[in-house]
């Protein structure tokens, strides 16, 4: 139905290319003439922290997709949505029972939205259903995504 895609590019710069000194900033470019973000990895590994990592914008693309099928939704049936804020997490875990050795990977996500709507508590409740249904990413991922809504 559609393509998506990007550009992402990394230089190794003047210094040494060891694990402990090689740059993990990168550029993503979205579509010609759209933003570039710089992202880099997560200071644990070494990453800069002011820089979203790519855990970051997982978390971010299934909020952000959420947000979107919702707004979709309420629109549609006609109801005025005021505001939408999220307090998303995601949660890094080691898919071994033991923890060790095992694959890490972003086991859960949770979204924590608080609308502001012209509809009452049962609407709201199927608008975010409907929402985590036909959200593009949740669909596309094999993390756990559930909604807490405030």
């Amino acid at each position: 139905m559609s393509e998506h895609h990007i550009a992402l590019s990394w230089e190794k710069g003047e210094g040494p290319f060891t694990y402990e000194t090689y740059p993990r900033n990168h550029t993503i470019s979205f579509k010609k003439g759209q933003q570039t973000l710089i992202a880099s990895s997560s200071p644990a590994y070494r990453g800069d922290g002011g820089k979203p990592d790519p855990e970051d914008l997982l978390v971010a693309a299934l909020s952000s997709c959420h947000m979107l099928s919702f707004l979709a939704i309420a629109a549609k049936k006609r109801l005025t949505v005021h505001s939408y804020r999220d307090d998303a997490v995601g949660f890094l875990e080691n898919d071994s029972s033991d923890g060790k050795g095992g694959k890490l990977w972003i086991a859960r996500v949770i979204l924590r939205p608080h609308v502001v709507i012209d509809a009452d508590a049962e609407t709201l409740a199927h608008i975010h259903h409907s929402a985590h249904e036909a959200c593009f990413i949740a669909n596309s991922v094999k993390t756990q995504v559930s909604l807490e809504p405030r």
